[in-house]
Order: C-alpha cells, then sequence, then structure tokens
C-alpha cells in the first residue's frame, strides 16, 4: 500500500510519448492528400496528388468532408479509457476484498496481511517501472483488494458500520474533489505541490515512529501514538487522520491534474493504465485514513 502522492506522474512514464504513433495508412492513400501535419502534399504520379488523380468529383469532396481523426482513432490516451481502466482495478480490488467476507477471521487476517505486503511491493515495482504493465497493476488491485477486505472485516467486527460509512466517505471525498477540480477552484500549483510534498514526509516519518513503537510495545494502545496521545482531550490520530484524508484528497487533484495532462500531451493509450494505477494507489490510501479514523472515533464514545 502506498502512502500517497503518485510519483509514477513525475514526468518518468510521459517522457518521450508526448505524441502517439499516427494510424498506419496505405501507401498513397492519405485522406487528406498530405504525407503528415505541417508537411508538403504528397505526389506520387505526374500531374496528381498521391492516390487522387483517378478519383471522381464527388469522391474528393466526401474524402475532404471527413472529420479528424480523434485520439481514439490516433491511438491516444483518452479519458474514457481512464475510467474504464480504473473500474477494472477498482472491479478487481472489490473481487479480492470480497474473498475475505467467506473465510474465518483468521485466515482473513492472513489474507490482509499478504495483501498488504503484496501490494506494497507491487506499487513500488508499478511507480518504477517505466511501462505500465496491465497485468501488474491488476495484481496490485487484486492484493490491495485483500488487505482492505481484512482490515475492514476486523475494523467493522468491533465497530460495527465503520466499514460502510468509509466507503461513502470516500466516495463523497472523490466527488466532491472532482467537481472542485473541474470547476478550476482547486488546482495542483507548484506551491501547493511543495508543501504537499512536505507535509507526506513528515506524515510518513510519523507513521514509521508509531509502526516501530507499537511493534517494540512502547505503546499499547491499538492505533499506537494516534490514540495513546491526546491534545485538549482529542486523541492525537484524529488531528492525524484529518490532515491525511486532506492529504490523500490532494494526491487526487495531482491525480486528475497529471490525467488531464496526459490527455492534452497526446499520450499513447497504454498510459491510460498508468493513471488507472494512480487513482487506485489514492483511493486505497484515502479509504484506510477515513475508516481508521472513524475506528478511533468510535472507540471514544
Amino acid at each position: 500500500m502506498a502512502l500517497g502522492g503518485n510519483p509514477i506522474f513525475n514526468g518518468k512514464n510521459f517522457r518521450g510519448a508526448t505524441q502517439a504513433p499516427p494510424v498506419p495508412q496505405a501507401y498513397g492513400q492519405n485522406p487528406y492528400g498530405q504525407g503528415g501535419y505541417g508537411q508538403a502534399p504528397v505526389m506520387n504520379a505526374p500531374g496528381g496528388w498521391a492516390g487522387q488523380q483517378n478519383m471522381t468529383d464527388d469522391q474528393l469532396q466526401q474524402m475532404y468532408n471527413r472529420p479528424a481523426a480523434g485520439p481514439a482513432e490516433t491511438g491516444r490516451m483518452t479519458y474514457d479509457d481512464v475510467i474504464i481502466k480504473t473500474a477494472a482495478c477498482l472491479g478487481v480490488l472489490m473481487a479480492g476484498a470480497a474473498v475475505t467476507l467467506f473465510v474465518s477471521l483468521s485466515l482473513a487476517t492472513m489474507l490482509m496481511i499478504v495483501g498488504a505486503l503484496g501490494g506494497f511491493v507491487l506499487a513500488l515495482v508499478n511507480t518504477f517501472k517505466k511501462q505500465p504493465s496491465p497485468a501488474l497493476i491488476l495484481a496490485y488491485a487484486g492484493l490491495e483488494g485483500l488487505f482492505l477486505g481484512g482490515l475492514t472485516r476486523i475494523l467493522d467486527g468491533m465497530f460495527p458500520g465503520v466499514g460502510l460509512q468509509a466507503v461513502i466517505g470516500t466516495l463523497s471525498v472523490f466527488a466532491v474533489t472532482l467537481v472542485l477540480f473541474k470547476s478550476g477552484k482547486v488546482r495542483a500549483t507548484p506551491k501547493a505541490m511543495r508543501f504537499f510534498m512536505i507535509a507526506v514526509i513528515g506524515y510518513a516519518v510519523f507513521a514509521l515512529v508509531n509502526m516501530v513503537m507499537m511493534w517494540t510495545g512502547a505503546v499499547d494502545s491499538p492505533f499506537g501514538l494516534r490514540t495513546s496521545v491526546e491534545i485538549f482531550g482529542i486523541p492525537l490520530g484524529v488531528f492525524i487522520g484529518l490532515l491525511a484524508i486532506g492529504l490523500a484528497a490532494f494526491s487526487l487533484i495531482m491525480d486528475f491534474t497529471s490525467i488531464e495532462a496526459g490527455v492534452r500531451a497526446g499520450a499513447p493509450e497504454r498510459f491510460s493504465w498508468t493513471a488507472a494505477f494512480g487513482l487506485t494507489v489514492t483511493l486505497v490510501w484515502l479509504y484506510v485514513e477515513i475508516i481508521r479514523l472513524l475506528a478511533i472515533l468510535r472507540g471514544e464514545e
């Protein structure tokens, strides 16, 4: 499970891929009478354009009236591609989560650990892989499904209802973030991204320290420092959780910005898998933070 932010979008995968290859066409049959955009018309016969010397006026007119090839026809990334592949990732994730509902609690706990470790490894592999691999991305989604399913089963058993509330909360944050992005009210400016990176590093350090203290027995609270330390009677985990949810929401803004840039730059269609992976990573992070915050709040009741 990645902690958030999506380094997969930081220029690595889109470098050198700002334009998809043109659609192959038969020799002398370029419908626009050109060898390519901005190039001179191709001549392959005296006194006429390539492939046009024997065409009637009606055929020529029909040819010039054809609409220009769109992104899908030229093998470029589109928003529809991203939506379809993201839906595929989430479908595999939900299938993995469903597995933990039909096994014993002990086995579900074991699957949760396997999913967490395997998902973390594949997250790193997919992040640093130069070309996206659909199989590895879907495998990551499946492992994260095992992790989220096991985690939800455990916490929902302790605090009934937190699983459904976390799902609704995740979808709500996603919808609000998307609306704000589409309206132009929230953007991933360079200044905001610098603050985001500093905050994420700080959060990662806290999470690491908290994990070590829990493993070593320095704190015996179920959530470590998140619940053993209080500020004005409020568990530290509430403040940390709200900060993490805000960071995950901004990570979605970064994802949307990168997807928009990829579509506008005409990135090859295969990079829609990269976009789907990035969104899946962020949504997993967001869900974990929301269900943990809900569990901490329920534990204080």
